[in-house]
């Protein structure tokens, strides 16, 4: 049966029927396997191999072993005119958040609100305060951000719109853009090379559904805006990474581009190396050794787990009291926590920073409900709510990485273990209902078919001078992470999905 799948689904219904039917009888797909297992390995779709803690064997190549990147054989379908609208919305989501984050009153406020509860972001607010009361210069403020949406398009709401809902809004250490780029290349190349002969089951895929992602550069060229701000062409960007990082090849891409398009030098370093090799020199301006690093790009620094000593706080504190720009500064990082996320729901809080009603109303569109879990009437009512109802919500910490999150029957069991301050910590988000569909997972060689759902994220490139004059304001390219729709968390460096591509129908 031939059936078009290149029109354009304006209903839940239409997004439902015009999606592709993929097989999941893996055995016809065998050749696919050798085919985009070597177009990875020959194109950078890489990952560090996992470490072996099975194996007595203390063989060098073992810590240098490389691995194709988990990825799906088929893209996965986004309705097209959601994928353009949150496209266009990244701007204005760029200019919110630095709004947001420059809004000192509004952060503090916000922030206090949650208490003692959770350490870690408190650790963070208390050296942002401490910054902002010594009124650090920094030449440029840099965003590397990424929104995260979920398609909700409920089967039993079939002549419903679907709908982009805001999963999140990252501020640090968003990964995965230069793999996903790769990924839209694999998928082209796998339509050219194989037509999807024995993947497709019904329909047919063309060349002009698989948009172009521009986020191998993207992310790069931002670095680069913000480092030329520095205004020392002899200095170097400073990437502070996890110690045995396996997405290693994600951020070489990024090197790699920062070399050849802008010839900037980057150097590697942990928090703890930046606090034993580093120091601040003369108009406070920080070196590791005789290098004086303009930037400092984290990709690490999101979580507890980045931080297991004294050494790693100092050596970002080290970093926020020098001239050097860090990626993001403090009050972005602070900005991306979810209790901002959940204020900014709140009855008039997006005007506060977003003077055009349309426009407010656009970043209102990608909301779902969300509210406080603290002793306000509002957080009291939540917590009935979810106790009623636990199948429509999650409850979200002040996290990223993925892992963190609590869904469905747990719900209850969690929050009555949970103190008045604990939970002062949490949010109660309303579940985004996304649809699963069949895909081909490819991870470690092996072809896995599962019903899957897709998590779009949009990259958000931002620059602006010392005075706040925006630079840069632009979106950055997308990320696809596609899961098992019976797995909650969707991050692939955590082990929980496959990098993916969209298909816009």
């Amino acid at each position: 049966m031939i059936r078009q799948i290149n029109r354009f689904a304006k209903s839940n219904g239409e997004f439902l029927s015009l999606r592709p039917r993929y097989t999941q009888e893996v055995k016809e797909l065998k050749d696919s396997v050798d085919i985009a297992t070597d177009w990875e390995a020959t194109h950078g779709l890489l990952m560090q191999a996992p470490k072996l803690s099975h194996t007595t064997s203390n063989a060098d190549w073992l810590h240098t072993a490389l691995v194709p990147a988990p990825v799906s054989l088929g893209p996965s379908p986004i309705p097209r005119a959601e994928f353009d609208k949150v496209v266009t919305l990244q701007p204005i989501l760029n200019q919110l958040f630095d709004n947001i984050a420059r809004d000192h009153d509004f952060l503090v406020s916000t922030l206090q609100s949650l208490g003692t509860a959770d350490e870690f972001t408190a650790r963070l607010f208390s050296m942002y305060t401490k910054q902002h009361e010594m009124a650090v210069y920094k030449p440029a403020v840099v965003g590397i951000h990424r929104s995260d949406y979920l398609i909700h398009a409920p089967e039993n709401e079939p002549n419903a719109k679907p709908q982009a809902k805001q999963v999140e809004f990252n501020t640090i250490a968003s990964s995965f853009a230069s793999l996903s780029a790769i990924v839209g290349d694999f998928h082209r190349f796998m339509l050219k090379r194989t037509g999807y002969k024995g993947l497709l089951k019904e329909g047919q895929i063309d060349m002009e559904q698989l948009p172009q992602n521009e986020s191998l550069t993207s992310i790069g060229d931002g670095i680069a805006a913000g480092f030329e701000l520095y205004g020392t062409p002899s200095a170097v960007v400073a990437m502070v990474v996890q110690p045995g990082e396996r997405n290693i090849y994600d951020q070489r891409w990024i090197e790699a581009r920062l070399w050849e398009r802008h010839h900037i030098r980057v150097v590697r370093l942990s928090f703890a190396d930046i606090l034993e090799q580093c120091n601040i020199c003369e108009g406070n301006r920080l070196f590791a050794g005789d290098a004086e690093i303009a930037v400092a790009y984290y990709r690490a620094g999101y979580a507890p787990t980045d931080f297991p000593t004294e050494k790693e706080w100092e050596g970002r504190w080290l970093v926020e009291k020098s001239r050097t720009i860090p990626i993001p500064n403090l009050a972005y990082h602070l900005a991306g926590c979810k209790k901002i996320q959940q204020v900014l729901a709140e009855p008039g809080v997006v005007e506060r920073f977003v003077d055009d009603e349309e426009t407010a109303g656009r970043v209102r569109e990608c909301f779902v409900g969300l509210y406080p879990l603290d002793d306000s009437p509002e957080g009291q009512k939540a917590y009935e709510m979810a106790l009623e109802a636990p199948e429509k919500y999650v409850v979200k910490p002040q996290r990223e990485g993925g892992g963190y999150n609590t869904y469905g029957e747990e719900i209850p069991k969690v929050l009555g273990r949970m103190s008045m301050e604990e939970r002062r910590g949490h949010i109660l988000m309303e579940l985004i209902r996304a649809p699963g569909f069949d895909n081909i997972l490819l991870r470690n060689g092996q072809l896995v078919p599962a019903e899957v759902v897709s998590e779009l994220g949009i990259y958000g490139i931002w620059v602006s001078n010392s005075k706040g004059g925006v630079v840069v304001n632009r979106h950055g390219g997308h990320l696809l992470r596609t899961k098992a729709s019976n797995v909650h968390e969707g991050g692939v460096a955590a082990g929980f999905a496959v990098i993916d591509s969209p298909l816009l129908v």
